[in-house]
Formats: C-alpha cells, structure tokens, sequence
C-alpha cells in the first residue's frame, strides 16, 4: 500500500526553498480515497435502506428507528478516534515515531475498552432502552426493533477498533486502506443482505447480521493490517497493551468533547425531526428527501474534513503555524470549489430528484424549495462552519470548538426551529431556515477565534 508518510519526509528534503510539507498529489493521494470511501458508504446505505424495506413497513420503521441510536454511537465513537488520530499525527509532526507508536496503541486500548462497555450496556438495558425512547410505536415494530437492536450493539466494539485503525492509517496519510475496506465491507453487508433476506427469510434479523459480520471484517483486517512494519505507525502483541494513563489523559481530553459535540447534533437532529413530525405527511416526506440530498451536497466538505485533521495536525506537531494556516486555507479553498461543483450540480437536477421519488406535487414542490435553500446557502457558509472548526481540533482546541458547536445547535437550530417552524407558522422550512442561522454563528465565531490566535495549543511532546 501507499506510504505517503515516506513521501512527506522525501518532498520537505528536496522543497526546502519553500518547506511545504505536501505537495498537490499528495493532498490528493490522501483526499481522493476518503471522498470515493463516503460516497459509496453513502450510496451503499441508500441500497441497503431499500433492501430492508422490501422486508415490510415494519421492518423498515424498526431499522430507522434503531439507526437513529446506532448512528448517535457511531457518531461518539467517531470522534473519539478522531481524537486519537489528531495525538498521533502530531507526534509524526514532531518525528517522535516512538511516541506515535505508543500513543496508538493506546488509542485501540481505549476504544476497544469504551466500546465493549456500552455494547454490555445496551445489551443489559436494550428492552428497557428502546420501551424508553420507543414506547409508543406498534408491537411489531417494537419486535423487530429489539432483534435489530440486539445484533447491531453487539458490532460497538468492531466499530471502536475499527475506527480506531482508520483513524490511524489516516493520521499518517494512508488514507487508500480505509477506503478499500470499507467499500469490500459494504458490498458484503449488501451481499449478505440478499442472500440472508431473500435466500433465507430472516428479515431484519438477516439485515443485522449482514451488518454485524461486515462490521466484524472491518475489525480484523485493519488489526492486520496495522501490524506491517513499513508504515511509520505499526501495532503488534495487541494483547500486551497495557494502559498508559498519561496518554490516555490526552487521548480524552481531545477525543470527549469531540465526541460530545457530535452526539449533542446527532440528539439536536432527532429532537427536530419529531418537531417536523407534527408538521404532516407532507412534511416529512419532503424532508425526508431534502436529508438525503443535503447529505450528499455536503459530502465533499466532510470527506475533506478527514484530510484536513490529518494535514493541520501533522503541521501543529512541527510546531509549524504558517504551514497550519497554509494548509488551513488551502484545503478550506479546496472544500469550496469541490462543494461548488456538486451542489451547482444538484441545483440544476432538481426536478430529475424529485421525479425520481415520485412525489405528489405539494411534496416536490416544497422538497425542491428546500434543496434549493440548503445548496445555495452550503455553497457560501457551510466550508466556514464545518471545515474550518477542523483545524481549530486538530491544534487540540476542542473545548472551544465542543461550546460552539453545542450551544449554537441548541440556541439558533433547535430554539429558532421552534420559533420559525411552529410558533411562526414555516413549517419545516422554517426549520432548515434555524440550520442556516446556526450555521452563520458558528461561522463568526470560529472566524473570531481563527483570526484571534488563541486556538495555537502545543503540540504534544
């Protein structure tokens, strides 16, 4: 597989007239991989949404309900990687490779422990949890939503390690790894799918198997594969890992208010979305389509996110800013124009997106009013609000970036989606409108904090 680690070493040797640590082709090497990686998990959810539900209504309402939980997780667990990731990127800053090694190591040992403890968690609580959260919804849909449940949590920990490993290959520019195992994992969970669904009439109990198997193949090959000495960063004798209560300490303080912040949105988005469930059918039909787009129109920002940490961290290691600001604008440029090419896009195929749900005219008329919105306003804010919040993590300022992003869901989406949708009369429009003015705070505010300096942590040492 690719090393670019080697590459960087080569190219600050042969570029000391200007020390730019990457060159385009590498920034590309690294990028392109991650944004092929989210855009075929994305289309493969979209087939495997639409697999579970030739299975009965509900069989899909289960899945959906029991994904908003699983995705909250995933969410947590993400981040939490993602912290990890941003410590070992910057000890490949500094060339402490020793340290990088050790701060790896540690990482799986804190996934791998947080994981299977909310897996035990849920499998003790799970009746109890989704009675909770669910307790209203029909009997059936409650059945299948316990058998779903009870396979998906017990795929937490393959998750976490999972994570885990990407995270690492990612911190030192392997970003081609990751993505050939997610797109062999989901072509499986799809395969099995078919194979457990319609071969074998397990319904959703076939559905999350499928998942778990997948999940666990992920797991194993990136434990294999981190164990190759060529890359800067290997790990082996995993069972020897012992905790490392320093490291750790770092680990959690970058990795939990990542974490936080993505859980908190992920609790915003459904706390919005029962709002928007009062609104009607039509409504929610609308929205729901407008979800599914919008995810798409922002797919390249976030995929460049994943660059991003790994670029900026590596410069903070060196103790290099001007690199940090260098890159920083760069690959933010880089959001914009690709973000440009895709939703200009969408913009344009609006009326085939909505012929192609055959939606009644009321529905695709205001899903098209939404996209429209979304696309235009993604275009201008959302690089500002989202991707430039990643160079301010990866110079381990996460607090600030957690209280932002946190209170601004809460202030501006989520109480303005209130104001806006239901005591104004918008409806869920009035919603996406609240999403738009959370995005412009948290544009100011990381503007002022960028420009203000105070986001220059040391690296670790």
């Amino acid at each position: 597989m690719t090393n670019l680690h080697s590459d960087k070493i080569k190219t600050v040797n042969l570029h000391t007239t200007t020390n730019h640590i990457y060159t385009n082709t590498q920034l590309r090497k690294l990028l392109v991989p991650i944004i092929i990686e989210q855009l075929l998990a994305s289309l493969m959810g979209t087939v495997d949404t639409m697999m579970v539900s030739n299975v009965g209504s509900a069989a899909i309402s289960a899945v959906s309900l029991v994904d908003s939980i699983n995705i909250l997780v995933i969410q947590a667990l993400s981040a939490l990687a993602a912290g990890g990731a941003i410590l070992c990127s910057q000890y490949l800053g500094s060339h402490n490779t020793k340290g990088a090694r050790h701060a790896a190591r540690q990482v799986f040992f804190v996934m791998a422990f947080l994981s299977v403890l909310l897996s035990a968690f849920c499998l003790i609580t799970r009746k109890s949890l989704l009675r909770a959260i669910f307790g209203a919804v029909e009997a059936d849909v409650m059945k299948n939503s316990q058998v779903y449940f009870f396979f998906t949590l017990l795929s937490f920990p393959f998750i976490g390690l999972y994570d885990a490993g990407a995270s690492i290959m990612r911190a030192q520019n392997n970003s081609r790894n990751p993505m050939v195992i997610s797109v062999i994992s989901n072509f499986m969970n799809i395969g099995g799918n078919a194979i457990l669904i319609f071969g074998f009439g397990m319904g959703v109990e076939g559905a999350a198997i499928s998942t778990l198997v997948s999940r666990i193949f992920c797991a194993i090959v990136v434990i294999i594969q981190l164990r190759r000495e060529n890359e800067p960063i290997f790990i082996k004798n995993y069972m020897s890992i012992r905790p490392e209560w320093g490291l750790i300490k770092k680990i959690l303080l970058i990795g939990i208010p990542s974490g936080i912040e993505n859980s908190m949105f992920q609790l915003g988005k459904l706390l919005l979305l029962s709002m928007i469930s009062g609104f009607g059918t039509t409504a929610i039909a609308a929205n729901a389509v407008a979800n599914t787009v919008a995810m798409i129109a922002v797919l390249p920002g976030m995929a460049v996110g994943y660059g991003i940490v790994s670029v900026i961290s590596q410069c903070v290691g060196s103790g290099d800013y001007e690199q940090v600001r260098y890159y920083g604008r760069k690959l933010i440029k880089w959001v914009y124009l690709l973000m440009g090419i895709v939703d200009i896009l969408i913009i344009l195929l609006i009326p085939v997106i909505i012929d192609l749900y055959g939606l009644s005219e009321a529905t695709g008329d205001l899903a098209g009013k939404i996209i429209l919105f979304h696309n235009i306003c993604a275009i201008v804010i959302w690089p500002i609000s989202f991707s430039l919040p990643n160079v301010l993590r990866a110079a381990s300022d996460v607090m600030y970036t957690m209280i932002i992003g946190v209170g601004s869901m809460w202030v501006f989406r989520i109480l303005s989606g209130y104001l806006l949708g239901s005591v104004l009369g918008m409806g869920v429009f009035g919603v996406w409108v609240a999403m738009i003015i959370d995005w412009v705070v948290r544009s100011v505010c990381f503007l002022i904090r960028y420009h203000g300096g105070k986001w220059k942590h040391p690296a670790v040492r």
